[in-house]
């Protein structure tokens, strides 16, 4: 067992100073005023005052008892040993090993200090009724009995003391690190709200920014010489960007606490307003939907919703005027997404042909991340989605998620 490391506070160093004075006296005074009373076999004065400096030495040891117990009940219980294998007069010195064997066990390390003290009691039973073996029977069953029962119930008010300081502490652990636990998991809401509200924002804007940006080419470049179809991409343009706006609106509303009016999460009842779009960008989108047997949950029809809208955006950004087959198939545990187009069919005198699908106004487009939020959507709620190009130059997007989410939707 380790000393106690670091030192202790004034008013503790104080106290166990004034304790082993106090015990010091008790010993020493008592001890004389018995001998005084009762005569003894051998005085105190013998060998050299040795039996004064083994109460006065067990009794001022105290003072380090916080510090050093283990070593503190050693030097009492050595000094017990001395005094009573000597015969040196019975009194109250058994003070200071009291004192000690609490100490022990209310300071020390439970299991081993129990040990050690269990230990030190033993080897002391043996020398006080060795000590006793001369005396009268009567008289040497009381003061060796008292001994014994007052070091056991010492040491076990010890080790009860302990036990109350462990659990307190315990349980003063257990809240600070729930108090923590819930500060984590509240960050860790606000972190994923944050991360559905950037996913949502950016299905949302480039959905629209996309089909702006087509309906604006078809506008500057049939404007002189079709005026009515620039005037439909015009009002395609306002109604896309309508929309836009108020998906904006209903989903950055949690960013002010207002609930007022917020829009619910879109999903696949919205689909046909989807593919409308879709084709009002020049696909030629084909739906082939069955209807699930029971309602999807909310959080599986709005990333089914948003898994559709990416891969329509995507193809609209970097393929243009082509055929795309939008799938769903809902089964027993999971529902099938699939769209697949295929691949670029520029024709003369599309707009497409003026501007080369996949660049921008100012040149290539840069590339997105939609794919990994489409696949990052599907690990969420335990679903997979596979992305890849088709045998005939075209792309293909399946998704499936679970009907039941196993994972965490954002």
């Amino acid at each position: 067992m380790e000393h106690r490391a670091g030192p202790f506070p004034l008013r503790v160093a104080t106290q166990d100073l004034l304790i082993a004075l106090f015990v010091t006296v008790m010993q020493v005074q008592g001890t004389v005023t018995r001998v005084a009373v009762k005569g003894a076999l051998r005085p105190l004065t013998d060998f050299g005052n040795l039996g004064f400096a083994l109460l006065v030495v067990s009794g001022l040891v105290l003072v380090v008892r916080r510090r050093w117990p283990v070593q503190v009940f050693a030097v009492t219980a050595l000094a017990s040993v001395v005094y009573f294998g000597l015969d040196f007069p019975d009194g109250p010195g058994w003070l200071a090993l009291f004192v000690s064997l609490y100490t022990l066990t209310a300071y020390g390390d439970g299991r081993r200090s129990l040990l050690i003290a269990g230990g030190g009691i033993a080897v002391l039973t043996v020398v006080w009724l060795s000590a006793a073996a001369d005396i009268e029977p009567r008289d040497a069953i009381g003061w060796v009995f008292f001994r014994i029962g007052a070091s056991v119930m010492s040491a076990a008010l010890g080790e009860s003391v302990r036990s109350r300081r462990v659990i307190a502490a315990e349980a003063q652990e257990r809240a600070e690190r729930a108090e923590r636990t819930r500060e984590e998991e509240a960050r860790a809401r606000v972190d994923a709200e944050r991360l559905r509200i950037a996913r949502e924002v950016h299905d949302t804007v480039a959905h629209a920014i996309a089909i702006i940006n087509v309906q604006s080419g078809v506008t500057a470049h049939v404007l002189d010489k079709r005026p009515e179809q620039a005037r439909e991409a015009l009002r395609a343009i306002e109604q896309t960007s309508s929309r836009a706006l108020r998906e904006m609106r209903a989903v950055l509303g949690v960013l002010r606490g207002d609930d007022d009016g917020r829009a619910p999460h879109p999903g696949l009842d919205q689909i046909d307003e989807l593919t409308a779009k879709a084709r009002a960008a020049g696909l030629d989108v084909t739906l082939e939907a069955t209807s699930p047997a029971t309602p999807l949950p909310g959080a599986v029809g709005s990333a089914a919703y948003r898994i559709l809208q990416e891969s329509i955006t995507n193809v609209i950004r970097h393929v243009g005027p082509t055929r795309v087959t939008v799938a769903l198939n809902p089964g027993v545990d999971f529902l099938e997404i699939r769209v697949t187009d295929k691949g670029r069919r520029p024709r003369s005198g599309d707009a497409f042909a003026a501007r080369p699908p996949g660049r921008g106004a100012d040149g290539p487009a840069e590339p997105g991340r939609g794919i990994l939020g489409m696949r990052e959507r599907c690990r969420l709620l335990g679903g997979e989605l596979d992305a890849k190009p088709t045998p005939d130059g075209g792309f293909e997007v399946m998704a499936r998620l679970p009907l039941a989410p196993t994972g965490s939707s954002l």
